[in-house]
């Protein structure tokens, strides 16, 4: 298994050889040749185009660096969505760019890379061949070399005859024995340099989180509002208009009760159906708030009783180790059955797996279903709030719907459950 590892090390570091030295030397000559082509207003239409290569290569460094296990975090700003198109939008990506401290870093690890990247690349490389090198000399390759008059040396052995030859072969035995431990070392090294650069410093992390606070805020403010908005409408319309009719049917029996006593009956008979409907209407509604099983049972029973309630069956798995705070309970349980909602009703989905489970501090709910697809969180649909309600608690949404499904949306929620029971009521 470890000379498996070696090998599987040294091919990646002959291709991160040569990848990192014609790579970081071509862009980092052209990104500064495009820079400075700004000043006569070439660069201006050159740069982003350039600076996306840039980045593009710097994310395939952080994607090879899961050959080492090391992880290189994304620091890049995000571009506005009403970036206009043409030459003006050019000028503002460029600007934008420009502004951005990672374009810099970039710069700087381009050129970290083609030094200090491609010495580790090489030395994460080079033990192997070199060893087997050895065992060539020693094989009779050194007699041509000295026959003809020339001088070879083996790392700090002189060869000369077959002897020193044959030393030459147990230093590269000790050499590859030694490529077994370093190799992955060197290998880690490389991505290690390159994470220093590329990963973004505490300030721009800083900078990002607060960003992303602002927005979250402004979307929970918003949800919030139009969740009073909904609360209110369905009181003016629903609850509120039964109760205005009931009390106006009150008046008008009150008035007949001892002319016609037959007509008061049926009045008062139509006043407690009213009535009856306008109590299921604002118990609805409070369950629209906040359902009574999610406060009495917690999550894993308030999911098992919505997809009882689902008019399609609903696959349910879900294992958690507790109870959550109550928010988070809440945004994740309205979070699914939008889900659950949109696959019924727009998915058209005959079928629905629903997957919620804890690890690592983290919520994770996967809800597949094998509808239409064509689901889009840009297109201002039910995702949009559901990726706003969990942004709020740094949640993240992703949905893979290609058209014709099927559709699988993942929501993840850092989060950690009451280590007991609370006696929550």
């Amino acid at each position: 298994m470890r000379v498996r590892n070696a090998l599987r090390v040294s091919a990646q570091g002959f291709a991160l050889m040569f990848i990192t030295l014609a790579g970081s030397i071509t862009l980092f000559v052209l990104t500064v040749l495009s820079i400075v082509f700004i000043l006569l207003g070439i660069g201006l239409i050159t740069t982003p185009y350039v600076l996306a290569a840039v980045r593009g290569f710097a994310n395939w460094r952080r994607i090879a660096g899961d050959w080492a296990g090391v992880t290189i975090p994304v620091p890049y700003r995000p571009f506005p969505p009403d970036l206009r198109p043409g030459f003006t939008g050019l000028v503002e990506r460029c600007t934008l760019l420009l502004k951005d401290p990672a374009t810099w870093r970039d710069l700087l690890w381009l050129f970290t890379d083609m030094t200090a990247g491609f010495v580790t690349a090489l030395l994460s490389f080079v033990l192997i061949p070199y060893a087997v090198y050895g065992w060539v000399l020693a094989a009779g390759v050194w007699r041509p070399i000295i026959n003809s008059g020339g001088n070879e040396w083996y790392a700090f052995i002189p060869i000369s005859s077959q002897s020193t030859a044959n030393l030459a072969a147990l230093l590269g035995l000790a050499l590859l024995a030694l490529a077994l431990f370093v190799n992955p070392v060197f290998q880690r090294a490389h991505f290690l340099v390159a994470r220093g650069l590329l990963a973004p410093t505490p300030q721009m992390a800083l900078t990002a989180r607060v960003e992303r606070l602002t927005a979250t805020r402004h979307d929970a403010v918003d949800t919030s509002a139009a969740e009073l908005r909904r609360i209110e409408r369905d009181l003016h319309d629903g609850a509120q208009a039964r109760l205005v009719a009931m009390g106006m049917s009150l008046g008008t029996i009150e008035a007949l009760i001892e002319k016609d006593p037959q007509q008061a009956k049926k009045m008062l008979s139509m006043a407690r159906a009213n009535s009856a409907e306008a109590l299921a209407e604002l118990r609805d509604l409070v369950r629209g708030i906040h359902p009574p099983v999610l406060a009495e049972r917690g999550l894993g029973d308030a999911v098992r009783a919505l997809a009882l309630r689902m008019a399609m069956p609903v696959e349910v798995d879900v294992e958690l180790p507790g109870r959550f705070e109550e928010p988070v309970e809440s945004a994740a349980y309205f979070a699914i059955s939008e889900v659950l909602t949109n696959a019924a009703k727009h998915a058209r989905a005959k079928r629905v797996w629903l997957g919620v489970h804890h690890a690592d501090g983290t919520l994770r709910i996967a809800v597949t279903d094998n509808g239409r697809g064509g689901a889009d969180t840009t297109a201002g649909s039910g995702l949009t709030s559901i990726e706003r309600r969990l942004g709020a608690f740094d949640g993240v949404l992703a949905v893979s719907s290609p058209v014709g499904g099927p559709t699988m949306v993942t929501m993840e929620t850092p989060c950690d459950p009451y280590p007991a029971p609370t006696g929550r009521s």
